[in-house]
């Protein structure tokens, strides 16, 4: 799914008003049409409601779902929060909320007094939608607070009131914490930030219909990778495939006391679709790679203890290295050698990483589309501290345009940024998968997709997703504390099945 900054969205919405055509009010009814399926999804059982409307059309958003909820049986007191002018929508939702139901709103012009609510009454936020350009203060600073200090069930209608589209905010101010956000249409970029995961809760999109020849029309460099992405670009295998179709992965990892990674690593691959997997690694983990892992094949080096030399991979369609490698000097050498003769794109990960970050200069030797997959302070150690996460993210694009390369930055929607600057963030996984070997799986995944054929970047967004869908599969019969790496690639065979259209 293509997004957009909240500046581009309004200029949809009006886009949407002038060439559906469609006025103003209706786009709105349709928009609090999808907000009323997703509330009632969500807490379907007829629960109070209090409702905080704004001045804005975000509030006129939400006096339209209070007349509709009303309309279904739901007990719902509505407070109309202004201290000026109503925008025109709101004003024609006000009118139309107090022609059928006039005892159920309240108006609050400059003070706010608090309403009594039990503990099971869902609260619902619709004080700003993501126009706000500056921070809450008087009577509506008072209603987050209030807000905030309850302990009941808190949803925010396309933004936390207080949070803005693009920014960090600043922790003195109010913002709405909310536990749903149904977004109108788009996710926003504030959402997969991880300092505003506090405010956001669990993110829902409602589709409020907005022209698909706007949002083709538009451009922009941030996506949200849903399950129709991948299935289009996955392919299908031909009846009369061969192992050699699939591609024969080399896989570079291992040191002495560390042949777990090369299993998980291996295994990975060879669930994730390539027709053949090599590990170079150490002698001393023949035996344990190959008693775990009997579909691998086993390249021992010449040092028993650590990988020191790396030849012929120009056979290999697709070459990962770095998990258990270590940072020996032998070790060092080696990636500095192997990444002067490689000719085709490869996974940087792990150890290899950590051997850049004290070796800038290796940087330069990167052949153009390599992947490189670090968690934030593998990123940091390379390519420097960053304030925010934000600031992180725009790091990490300058680092993928200046060397033309394709970085993952793993974590919660983990974040793929291409060589040409698009912004990538996944919405499968979970936070059981923050475990040992994690990595090790991802890189094992890109391995088989890049031994498969697909480019770097296709291989990176099937590859992030598929891993979180397998954990996010993993912790139905798991605990986020028990979910170990192991389980990823147990369910690996359940994620590529449930993109049904893989197998139809």
């Amino acid at each position: 799914m293509k997004f957009f900054t909240t500046d581009q969205i309004r200029l949809l919405d009006q886009y949407t008003i002038k060439h559906e055509p469609i006025t103003s009010i209706d786009l709105m009814e349709r928009a609090a049409d999808s907000l009323y399926w997703e509330f009632i999804g969500n807490f379907p059982y007829l629960q109070s409601v209090c409702i905080f409307a704004g001045p804005g059309n975000n509030g006129g958003d939400v006096l339209a779902l209070a007349r509709k909820l009303l309309h279904t049986g739901y007990e719902v007191s509505t407070f109309l929060i202004y201290t000026g002018s109503l925008s025109t929508d709101c004003e024609t939702n006000r009118k139309r909320l107090l022609e059928v139901f006039p005892n159920a709103l309240t108006e609050l012009q400059h003070t706010f007094i608090s309403p009594k609510v039990d503990d099971k009454t869902i609260i619902i936020d619709g004080l700003f939608g993501s126009g706000l350009s500056r921070p809450l203060t008087g009577i509506f600073a008072q209603v987050v607070e209030w807000i905030n200090q309850t302990e009941n069930t808190v949803v925010s209608i396309d933004i936390p009131s207080g949070l803005q589209g693009e920014e960090i905010p600043d922790l003195s101010v109010s913002i709405v914490k909310a536990d749903y956000t149904f977004s109108l249409q788009f996710p926003k970029l504030a959402f997969f930030l991880p300092e505003n995961e506090k405010y956001v809760g669990k993110l829902e999109i409602a589709d409020i219909g907005i022209l698909p020849e706007a949002i083709e029309k538009n451009s922009s460099n941030l996506f949200y990778l849903e399950q129709h992405d991948i299935v289009s670009i996955l392919k299908k295998r031909s009846q009369f495939s061969h192992k050699g179709t699939f591609g024969h992965a080399l896989i570079v990892a291992g040191s002495k006391g560390m042949a777990g990674a090369s299993v998980l690593s291996s295994k990975a691959a060879l669930r994730a679709g390539a027709g053949l997997v090599t590990v170079h690694g150490p002698e001393c983990n023949r035996i344990i790679v190959q008693t775990t892992n009997p579909e691998v094949i086993f390249q021992s080096d010449i040092h028993p203890d650590v990988i020191s030399d790396v030849q012929h991979t120009d056979k290999y369609n697709a070459i990962a290295i770095g998990p258990g490698i270590g940072i020996s000097s032998e070790t060092t050498e080696m990636l500095r050698t192997l990444l002067g003769n490689l000719k085709k794109p490869c996974i940087l990960d792990a150890d290899a990483l950590n051997i850049i970050s004290q070796n800038l200069d290796l940087l330069d030797f990167i052949p153009e589309n390599s992947i490189l997959t670090p968690h934030p302070k593998e990123f940091e150690r390379i390519f420097g501290e960053s304030a925010t996460s934000y600031h992180r993210m725009i790091k990490a694009q300058e680092a993928a345009l200046r060397y033309k390369i394709c970085i993952i930055l793993k974590g919660a929607y983990t974040l793929i940024v291409c060589p040409d600057g698009r912004f990538y963030f996944n919405s499968t996984g979970n936070s059981g998968m923050a475990t040992a070997g994690s990595g090790d799986v991802l890189t094992g995944i890109l391995a088989g997709m890049l031994a498969q054929g697909y480019t770097p970047e296709d291989a990176a967004k099937i590859s992030v997703f598929i891993h979180g869908r397998s954990g996010d599969l993993a912790l139905e019969n798991e605990s986020k504390e028990s979910l170990i790496s192991s389980d990823i690639i147990d369910y690996l065979g359940r994620a590529f099945k449930s993109l049904d259209t893989f197998f139809s």
